[in-house]
């Protein structure tokens, strides 16, 4: 068994995820030894969950457009780590999913990290992770610590959430089009 097969084990055996592990439903995470990307949303949705594949949705098919990659390469290349903050389903809230339970990402994300030492950078995907990762680093809003961006790398890229939902958001700045997608890209395509 190796070590992310032996961390996965732990990660079902965990008191806080025992109804999850009852109920057959595995942690929703990627991690390998030669990763060099490291990809952190907020958590898997209803359908990653039922198809146990993350940003299996119209999501997904954004978040690949803007990485520059094809779903085979996203799914399949050992070189991209998936690390939602919460590797299960949260379920619903009163606007769209539930956040990622607290303590979750706290307990796992330094494990599996200090299991792939090659990550070259770590996207960090809507609030949830930026405040986890960014801490106290980050700008009064999202917009403008995507919009910075730049101060974070080479270590971090915030990105906005690619839902369907942020269809709006991406219409009144052009500017992340135009200014960060083009980063984000050449940075994927190097570590790649």
């Amino acid at each position: 068994m190796n070590i992310f097969e032996k961390i996965k084990q732990e990660i079902m055996a965990d008191p806080m995820n025992e109804s999850y592990t009852k109920m057959g439903i595995s942690p929703i995470f990627k991690a390998s030894a030669d990763a060099r990307i490291a990809i952190v949303g907020q958590a898997p949705g209803r359908k990653a969950e039922e198809t146990q594949l993350f940003w299996n949705d119209l999501s997904g098919d954004r978040l690949r457009e803007w990485l520059g990659v094809s779903r085979e390469v996203f799914y399949h290349t050992s070189r991209i780590a998936q690390l939602p903050m919460d590797f299960y389903y949260p379920g619903k809230a009163k606007t769209g999913d539930a956040p990622p339970r607290k303590g979750f990402a706290e307990k796992w994300h330094p494990r599996l990290l200090e299991e792939m030492p090659d990550i070259e950078i770590i996207i960090l995907i809507g609030s949830y992770s930026q405040k986890y990762y960014l801490n106290g680093k980050r700008e009064k809003s999202l917009t403008e610590t995507v919009r910075n961006f730049q101060n974070y790398l080479p270590e971090y890229f915030p990105l906005v959430h690619p839902s369907p939902l942020n269809l709006g958001w991406l219409k009144k700045n052009p500017w992340y089009e135009e200014e960060v997608l083009p980063v984000l890209k050449e940075i994927v395509h190097k570590n790649l």
